[in-house]
């Protein structure tokens, strides 16, 4: 039973005129508050300044009239398509189909054997990589974690290699900068047979982070934002408020506060590059006031995280956002509730693509293997939501009932058996139904002991490569790949 791409919509915590109150509130900001800016923006600032923005130079701010956000939007397309390698796994983002996978830069990882934290490693991204190509409910990879074992100047090249060789869906990743997008532009040409080729059928796509909030472009994410529109890929605009530290500590505030970065950032790309392909990346947060930390799991985030697909829907962009955070340290019942409310309120909403579904723990720090078997478990759960319930002759089983008759039993029934793998999903093998003495005969194993076996089981087998040998060894000749070769 498939989940990708079904539609949801049918949960908006934003009335239809609050949507818009919040769409002119964030024009307004744009309009009177304006955009700050790091230093090296020239190129950009001279770009929007020709384009009727008008840009102090001595207060370092940007103010964006309301027509030239619109104009600029409206030439956004509202469909996107991130591609697999194997074309089985193709994104088809638009209205509300929903898709969720992984996402996060995390730096530690609960060891797979021992279950203790330690930082985590290239292999980690590559191994992490191969189970989520095993797990068809988690539908991309979003480099989950950083190979803290690496030098950071290697990072971009190997975090893309370790992707690509791990699994044929739809890899996406930052940049350290503009020189190490361009060379994981050409190990993805490589890989693709030629540029053209990579550019037609995009199967990586990059998220950069341009907007530091509140209001502030960020000089480096900028600039790759631009460069990766110019190559013609797909370009997630991330921005991440907390509210209550870096915006106000309303939802309504955030998310006006965050539609004017995401406008902002729109505009940008289509001035830069007209009709770029691009996401709506609003990640609004909530700040722990006790600790000024990052609030990962907090139901409100899950509300705010649906607003944001009503918000990017108003303008016709696909959006991006967040879900399946959680302040737990382990895969515990915590992570499970926090986890099973913020993905389920993201694909009721409609979001077309919600990363950090699956994998994270202790506010995005932190990613365990097994937590992605139980997250693949969350994801599809929500996605028989979505599914609905099916309504007609053959569903209302008129004649089967008119057939068993009262005091009858369905269970040998032909229908039964017709409809019982597509009726219901009967799981990835983690959620227990077995009654209390088959499950202590068989270890009374919880949750979390049943995702390691099955994480256990799937990496112990024979490792595939979608990179094939020859292309490697071109690779490995051009670049500075420091992950050992497998299989």
């Amino acid at each position: 039973m498939s989940f990708k791409g079904l539609s949801g919509g049918i949960y908006k915590p934003l009335a239809e005129n609050d949507v818009e109150r919040i769409h002119e509130a964030s024009l307004t900001i744009l309009e009177k508050t304006g955009f700050t800016y790091e230093s090296g923006l020239d190129g950009t600032l001279v770009m929007l300044a020709s384009a009727g923005a008008h840009v102090d130079g001595e207060a370092s701010r940007i103010y964006f009239p309301r027509d030239l956000v619109m104009a600029q939007t409206a030439r956004a397309p509202a469909r996107v398509t991130l591609y697999s390698r194997d074309g089985r796994n193709d994104l088809d983002l638009t209205g509300d189909k929903v898709h969720l996978g992984t996402g996060g830069a995390a730096v530690n990882i609960l060891d797979l054997e021992t279950g203790d934290l330690r930082p985590s490693t290239l292999n980690d991204l590559y191994q992490l990589g191969r189970l989520v190509d095993r797990l068809e409910n988690i539908h991309f990879f979003l480099r989950p974690c950083i190979p803290t074992d690496i030098p950071v100047t290697e990072y971009d090249i190997n975090a893309c290699y370790a992707g690509l060789k791990s699994t044929a869906k739809h890899v996406m990743s930052g940049a350290t900068d503009v020189s190490g997008f361009r060379r994981v532009v050409e190990l993805a040409s490589i890989v693709a047979d030629g540029l053209d080729q990579f550019q037609a059928r995009p199967f990586i796509s990059t998220i950069t982070s341009f907007a530091i909030s509140p209001l502030k472009l960020c000089t480096q994410s900028t600039l790759i934002m631009q460069e990766t529109v110019r190559n013609r890929l797909p370009v997630v605009l991330s921005a991440a408020p907390m509210s209550g530290s870096t915006s106000p500590i309303t939802m309504a505030g955030t998310l006006a506060q965050l539609h004017a970065e995401q406008l902002a950032g729109i505009c940008i790309c289509q001035l830069t590059h007209p009709g770029a392909p691009l996401l709506y990346g609003g990640i609004p947060g909530r700040a722990n006031l006790v600790s000024m930390g990052y609030l990962g799991g907090s139901v409100e985030c899950g509300m705010m995280n649906a607003a944001i697909h009503q918000l990017a829907n108003h303008i016709q962009v696909p959006n991006y956002n967040s879900s399946g955070l959680t302040d737990s340290k382990i895969p515990d019942a915590q992570a499970g509730w926090e986890k099973a409310a913020t993905t389920l309120l993201a694909a009721m909403g409609g979001s077309n693509f919600v990363h950090h579904a699956a994998g994270m723990l202790e506010s995005m720090l932190t990613v365990a293997y097994e937590q992605y078997v139980i997250d693949d478990e969350i994801i599809a759960m929500s996605g028989r939501v979505l599914k609905g319930i099916d309504v007609d002759a053959e569903h209302l089983a008129l004649d089967v009932i008119d057939e068993v008759g009262p005091g009858g039993s369905f269970m040998i029934a032909d229908h039964t058996l017709d409809h019982l793998r597509s009726e219901y999903y009967l799981g990835n093998g983690l959620t227990d139904q077995k009654d209390r003495e088959l499950w202590e005969k068989e270890g009374a194993l919880d949750a979390r002991a049943r995702g390691r076996k099955i994480a256990q089981k799937i990496l112990a087998e024979e490792e595939r490569s979608y990179i094939p040998p020859d292309l490697d060894r071109i690779i490995r000749d051009k670049f500075n790949i420091l992950l050992p070769q497998h299989g």
